[in-house]
């Protein structure tokens, strides 16, 4: 019964040596008397501190369980064959979403996400399709325990919805959902056509990290414009009688983000000042490597051609990623946000 070790990947990202030396560097910046002087440099630092030791604890006792197992087994004759291998199968399996876990080592990784989905080519269809999506985003946010919260949604016209922004909240929510940015395309029996025939739907999923307000993104008052409105549901009917909604137009950019999620208009304004936050930050990440030329905000085109996963419920039942190649038969199961693997699939891809 041999016992799986840490794989030569999860070992290069996880130096747990490295990390050692960077907490007792980390703690030793802690304890000088002027550490506290500059209050948010400190919080980082003791977020950083609190982060490794977690980090490092959670290997440490995986190390320690390891060689108890192999010594359990070394020692077994035949009494706890049953029990080890009971044992041995726990900690394989939780070794194994660890090695997942430290694929995510980018900045932003392990924290909050902000989830976009808007409808594409493909009118209703495509509305009723960003509305599948919102849906299966929302259920594995709930089977992982992440807490979500819509920010700003438009219903379509007579069904699904146009757009929506999500605030998904938890360890790695943001690592995990980078994952699955980019062109969903939905191949089924339209529901919507009277003579029942095959169409093809796209959304178009953006995922930004959730970015603390700081010096690296200054939005200052004469920066943006700052409209009110009343907040409104399917069709454009206003749902409220107060102007709780907020609309910002970034003036230098052209980006304009909306928040009406039914609060008061203080905490639309914060929600939409986290979205245009995240929205800048990447506009200054695509800049700074020059992977795009344009602004964020023209969207590449949402159609044919340049998906990155396929849901196909017709002629046959398959979902595919099409950068991994992984795919699964149960349709049903992936829609209602059993997504895990195709997000360790990309994960993999991209390390190897």
């Amino acid at each position: 019964m041999p016992l799986r070790q840490p794989t030569t990947r999860s070992r290069s990202i996880f130096d747990l040596s490295a990390k050692k030396n960077e907490l007792n560097t980390r703690r030793l910046e802690s304890e000088v008397q002027e550490f506290w002087n500059n209050p948010e440099s400190a919080q980082k630092t003791m977020k950083r501190i609190a982060q490794l030791e977690n980090q490092i604890n959670e290997w440490d006792e995986i190390a320690t369980e390891i060689e108890g197992l192999k010594s359990l087994l070394e020692l077994d004759d035949g009494s706890l064959t049953e029990e080890l291998e009971t044992n041995v199968a726990k900690w394989e399996s939780i070794l194994a979403e660890k090695e997942i876990t430290i694929l995510l080592s980018g900045r932003y990784d392990q924290g909050n996400a902000l989830l976009a989905i808007h409808a594409g080519a493909g009118g209703t269809d495509s509305q009723d399709w960003a509305a599948m999506l919102e849906r299966m985003y929302l259920r594995w946010a709930e089977i992982r325990g992440y807490k979500t919260e819509i920010l700003d949604r438009t219903a379509g016209e007579e069904a699904g919805l146009k757009s929506v922004t999500i605030s998904v909240q938890g360890h790695l929510a943001y690592g995990y959902l980078k994952c699955e940015k980019g062109v969903h395309r939905l191949v089924r029996l339209s529901p919507f056509d009277a003579a029942h025939r095959r169409h093809t739907s796209f959304a178009l999923v953006e995922v930004l990290p959730e970015i603390e307000e700081s010096d690296e993104i200054i939005i200052r008052p004469e920066d943006i414009e700052i409209e009110v409105y009343k907040s409104s549901g399917a069709g454009g009917q206003n749902v409220q009688k107060n102007m709780t909604a907020v609309r910002i137009i970034h003036l230098s950019s052209g980006l304009v983000v909306t928040c009406q999620n039914e609060r008061s208009q203080t905490q639309n304004r914060e929600s939409a000042l986290k979205v245009l936050r995240a929205r800048l930050f990447e506009i200054q990440q695509q800049q700074r490597s020059d992977e795009v030329s344009e602004l964020k905000g023209e969207f590449k085109k949402v159609e044919w051609g340049s998906q990155i996963r396929s849901y196909v419920l017709h002629p046959y039942q398959m979902v595919k990623d099409h950068r991994s190649e992984y795919e699964t038969g149960n349709t049903q199961a992936v829609l209602d946000g059993q997504i895990d693997g195709f997000i360790e699939a990309y994960l993999k891809m991209k390390q190897d």
